[in-house]
């Protein structure tokens, strides 16, 4: 913005400074003084300066007045820094004939059988000579694998920590540990998952129980380590029909029914999911 000061001198002259600016002079005359600043990318403000001269009697009267305009120095914010966990999740690529199912082999292998034990029979396919033997066994492997196939109960998922993981060896109560095993694995003819262990703590059907419509259903298990160090076995159940209340006051006898050596503690999830932790007291 260019900035312009009224001087009074006696002598005539004219000049030019830095910046742009001149200086006009008339003898005896009120003349100019033009600065033509430039506003640098480097400043946060900017100032307009507004400069008078006047010499009656040949003594200089300056006023300085700067007007200054506050410019946004607001700096881009940093994104946060990530807060890093030094807890990893450990993968099970363990492969045991627990985490197989039954069902689907027997069944793969019946209908493998039959089909071409049929295609052998009418000589589509080579081997007719067999083809008496591959339906005697197909049907029968059939039938069994469509049964276990009806009958069977999916594993849970299992999110383990590498801590837990360290922890489970030395620190889990066998009876956790029998859990876990139990609950990763194919079941065939349960209901649900700790079918059992649910109905003698809730009560199916007594009177201050709650109705089999209403239990809760295991969804998932985490294994994980306290705050204190201790490892513990969360137990995830989803409960559409169930309060929090009515876990809280069961708390007691899922510890002693996962016990001993262990102490249980409830707490609300997201929705309508519940949330068993199975705190070990064994530490190291």
């Amino acid at each position: 913005m260019p900035m312009k000061a009224p001087l009074t001198s006696s002598s005539s002259s004219c000049s030019s400074i830095g910046g742009g600016g001149t200086i006009s002079t008339l003898f005896n005359h009120r003349h100019f003084l033009s600065l033509n600043t430039r506003p640098s990318s480097s400043s946060s403000s900017s100032s307009s300066l507004v400069y008078y001269a006047h010499k009656p009697n040949y003594h200089h009267n300056l006023r300085f007045s700067f007007v200054s305009r506050a410019a946004d120095s607001t700096q881009p914010s940093s994104a946060p820094a990530p807060i890093s966990s030094d807890k990893t999740i450990v993968t099970d690529d363990e492969f045991t004939l627990a985490k197989v199912s039954f069902g689907v082999i027997g069944l793969g292998a019946g209908v493998t059988l039959l089909g071409y034990g049929f295609g052998a029979y009418f000589n589509i396919l080579p081997g007719s000579e067999w083809s008496a033997i591959m339906l005697t066994y197909g049907f029968p492997l059939a039938i069994i694998g469509m049964a276990l196939k009806y009958a069977e109960l999916k594993p849970v998922p299992c999110l383990t920590y590498s801590d837990a993981k360290m922890l489970r060896e030395k620190c889990a109560t066998p009876i956790l540990k029998q859990v876990r095993n139990d609950v990763i694995r194919y079941r065939y003819g349960d209901e649900q998952h700790l079918e059992e262990a649910l109905k003698r703590i809730f009560q199916y059907g007594l009177g201050a129980g709650i109705p089999r419509r209403s239990a809760p259903m295991l969804q998932m298990i985490r294994e994980e380590v306290t705050e204190d160090g201790k490892y513990c076995l969360v137990l995830v159940f989803e409960a559409k029909a169930l309060q929090l209340s009515d876990f809280e006051k069961r708390q007691a006898k899922f510890a002693s029914f996962f016990g001993p050596g262990i102490t249980a503690e409830v707490g609300k999830g997201e929705n309508d999911l519940y949330e068993v932790k199975l705190i070990s007291n064994t530490t190291l």
